[in-house]
């Protein structure tokens, strides 16, 4: 509940993501669960930009053991591939409860080499499009570093190679730049902007030794966010522009959440939206 009071009352805010509550995934929730969330929402006037499922974030079959296949859950997700389509299914219909369009997706635990499975994934990822697209919905799938699809250059691909309409990305800068991209401008400008269809924003920063990236709030990392604000807005940019809570430097999550949130509106200002 203190949450979503934070969101609505606090920060201002009108959309929320739907991922876990109570430490429990959005896919495991019951209808008990279901009815407090609606409840809640309603009672602080939010509504939900995307259902965000972790679909197709398990081992591709019949490859190679991903070494980025956790040794435990993410977000108290511990579901197998032969899951998915049931999980799929389930997220249509949580969609429609929550009065949302989207429903965010991955495309599998990244593998050494994609080549020899990536035209089947590509596949399994049509085959869900056609599903959402025949019920009204849009899935937006995540540039995601653990997952094959991680920078902007291999959204565009995966984008060119998945035609279908209800198959948008869910752009997260801040996932590209631990692959070493530089998110923006050089991702951002391989995109097909028209198929930009939600946006995760969180910073990050080198770790002092050098070793990879750590999370950083909003405005003190080195991605361009003032940059990259004022393109979407120029490029007709109109969905949702969520804050990923992920960076936890001030304490508690919260604090670490208020802390971002305040970064981030200075960075829309700086950008003039």
């Amino acid at each position: 509940m203190r949450a979503v009071r934070c969101a609505s009352k606090e920060f201002g805010l009108g959309y929320v993501d739907l991922r876990e509550a109570g430490k429990k995934n959005i896919m495991k929730w019951d209808s008990k669960d279901v009815a407090e969330a609606r409840r809640l929402l309603e009672r602080y006037q939010l509504r939900v930009a995307c259902i965000a499922s972790p679909i197709f974030k398990v081992d591709w079959p019949g490859a190679p053991r991903s070494k980025y296949s956790p040794q435990r859950d993410e977000f108290s997700a511990d579901f197998t591939y032969d899951q998915q389509g049931e999980m799929l299914e389930r997220a249509f219909e949580l969609a429609r409860v929550f009065n949302t369009d989207r429903i965010r997706i991955f495309d599998f635990w990244r593998l050494d080499d994609q080549a020899p499975h990536r035209q089947a994934i590509d596949a399994k990822i049509r085959e869900a499009a056609v599903k959402a697209k025949n019920r009204g919905l849009t899935l937006v799938i995540e540039n995601e570093p653990s997952c094959n699809t991680a920078t902007g250059a291999e959204s565009a691909r995966l984008l060119a190679a998945v035609q279908e309409p209800a198959l948008e990305l869910n752009w997260d800068p801040g996932n590209a730049v631990t692959r070493g991209e530089v998110p923006y401008p050089d991702g951002y400008a391989k995109l097909p902007k028209q198929r930009i269809g939600h946006l995760h924003c969180k910073d990050a920063v080198r770790k002092a030794d050098g070793s990879g990236w750590e999370w950083m709030a909003m405005g003190r990392g080195v991605i361009d966010w003032a940059g990259q604000f004022r393109a979407l807005k120029q490029d007709g940019y109109r969905r949702a522009v969520t804050l990923e809570t992920h960076w936890r430097g001030a304490g508690t999550p919260e604090e670490s959440t208020r802390q971002s949130w305040a970064g981030m509106k200075t960075l829309l200002q700086k950008a003039g939206i």
